[in-house]
Order: C-alpha cells, then sequence, then structure tokens
C-alpha cells in the first residue's frame, strides 16, 4: 500500500478523500467510492498503485483521440476501480471489481518499466485509460513525471469528475484527453453514475484552458439520453461551454454489465446526433464504435 496524495484528516480517524469532486468522508477501515483507497487508522492508502489489471498497444483512434498524433499506436494501461457506477460500464469486471471491500487485482509493474514498454515497441505516447486514471492517480502521476522525461506524450482518458487538485496535479505532465461527457443533467448523472455533469464540464474547461487537447465522447444510450430534445442539449451545451472546435465522438451503445437487456443503439440514432450538433455549429463529429 502506498499513502494517497490527496487528503485531509477528521476526527475520529476519519478522513476526506480529495482525489476526485465526490469528496468522499472514509471512516477508519472503509473505503471509498472507488473500491481503491481505503482509511487505515487515520491514514488514507491507495491500494492499486504498481498494479496494473490491462496493458495493450492501440491505434489512437481506440482512446478514442482523431486529431492528436493521428496514424500512431499509443501503449495503453490500467489499475482498478472507478469511482463511477455506471450500469453500462463496458469494462466494468475491472472499474467495480475491488467494491466494497474485495481484492485489489493487478501485476506488479512499475512506472518505469511502462514507459520503457512504450519505447520499446515505439509508442510515441502512454494512456491511462480503460479504467478511471483519477483512482489510480498516484501510479498515472509517477509514469506521466517519467514519460515526460523520456519524450513521450501523456493521454487520460476520463469521466471528468476529477477534483481540482488532481487536475492540477496532473496539467503539467499532460497533452491530451477524451472526457466522456454523458449530457448536461446533474440528476441523470447522479441517478445513473455519480457525480456531476456541472462539474465535468468545469473541469473541460480547464484542460482547454491549460491547452490539453481535448475531445469529448458521448455513449447514446436507449432510453436514458438518446431523445432529439436531450441530444440537442448536449450538443449546445459543448458548443456553448468549449467552442465549436472541439472534436464530439458519438459512441453507440452495446449491451453490458447491469444494462444486458437494453438495445443496441440504432444508427438512426446516430445519424440523428450528427445532424443534430451540425445544425448546433459543431465542426468535427465521428460516430463511433459502429
Amino acid at each position: 500500500m502506498m499513502e494517497a496524495m490527496l487528503y485531509s484528516k477528521r476526527s475520529n480517524n476519519s478522513v476526506v478523500c480529495r482525489v476526485c469532486s465526490l469528496h468522499c468522508l472514509i471512516n477508519d477501515g472503509e473505503r471509498g467510492i472507488c473500491g481503491v483507497r481505503e482509511n487505515v487508522d487515520g491514514t488514507l492508502y491507495v491500494l492499486n498503485y504498481e498494479k496494473a489489471i490491462a496493458m495493450a498497444i492501440d491505434p489512437i483512434e481506440k482512446k478514442p483521440i482523431y486529431h492528436f498524433l493521428q496514424g500512431t499506436k499509443t501503449y495503453s494501461f490500467a489499475a482498478v476501480g472507478c469511482n463511477m457506477v455506471c450500469p453500462w460500464c463496458q469494462n466494468w469486471s475491472i472499474s467495480q471489481g475491488p467494491k466494497p471491500d474485495k481484492y485489489v487485482n493487478g501485476i506488479s509493474i512499475a512506472p518505469e518499466e511502462h514507459v520503457n514498454r512504450a519505447i520499446r515497441n515505439a509508442c510515441p505516447s502512454i494512456a491511462y485509460t480503460y479504467s478511471e486514471p483519477t483512482v489510480f492517480l498516484e501510479y498515472a502521476l509517477d509514469t506521466m513525471k517519467i514519460a515526460r522525461d523520456k519524450g513521450l506524450k501523456n493521454i487520460w482518458v476520463s469521466n471528468g469528475i476529477m477534483s481540482k487538485e488532481t487536475l492540477n496535479a496532473i496539467i503539467p505532465y499532460l497533452d491530451a484527453a477524451n472526457i466522456d461527457y454523458k449530457g448536461p443533467d446533474d440528476e441523470m448523472y447522479e441517478k445513473y453514475c455519480g457525480g456531476k455533469a456541472t462539474q465535468v464540464m468545469k473541469n473541460m474547461k480547464q484542460l482547454q484552458e491549460a491547452g490539453i487537447h481535448l475531445e469529448v465522447t458521448t455513449l447514446i444510450i436507449p432510453g436514458i439520453n438518446d431523445q432529439r430534445e436531450q441530444i440537442l442539449e448536449i450538443a449546445q451545451t459543448l458548443v456553448s461551454g468549449l467552442g465549436q472546435n472541439v472534436p464530439w465522438h458519438i459512441s453507440r451503445f452495446f449491451p453490458a454489465w447491469q444494462m444486458e437487456n437494453v438495445a443496441i443503439t440504432p444508427l438512426d440514432t446516430l445519424i440523428m446526433a450528427y445532424d443534430i450538433g451540425k445544425d448546433a455549429g459543431m465542426k468535427t463529429i465521428h460516430i463511433g464504435n459502429i
């Protein structure tokens, strides 16, 4: 175990985690919502440091990142855990695996080794992806620093509800990000996932203002955010918040985890979303996962 970076101590050995915007109050002997940060006698420990659960060499477009280092490969890795509980999660076995207090799986791989693997395989970047990099912040950040020193680029694929402190820690070493934006409705976020849409937009703006290359993905899910009015609100909110030039990826839903009985998103719905985005003024839209 490694002591966590961002937390504050409270009375009765409780702590408040500050790695994401949920700010979990964690009592002694308990974990946060992510399942990988545990309070032991008033000290918060991160349980997934140097425990890699998934590694691959991917086309950068798979992240999806279409307008940064186009046509290159990116070395991708993850540790278990997530600070959301989206019932449609495609990678639920690793994002939800350690919850609430299960064993934290992973292979022991040091940050230096990830960087060496990227270099050996001629990957100009490392992507922190598959689960949620915010909850393996310490592991990601140590890797990012070494990668930067070796001339590699760093990419985060994230749900976007990290805390301001986390953003401030990673921005000096971050080059690009794809943020999952489920829609502008805080109520929908709280009902299905946890977190708030307003926090995601606030963080995307900070990334953009810091000069980080930003792309946005919205998974269009039948019965959740697939109505014309909902999609129009998503597109208009992105344009008003981030401008017309941010690339928007409209992604197709496939049944997974707790939503295995929900139908695949119809192609007509994705085309409708594309047209809505164009009418809203978005200049770059990609339909994905088809």
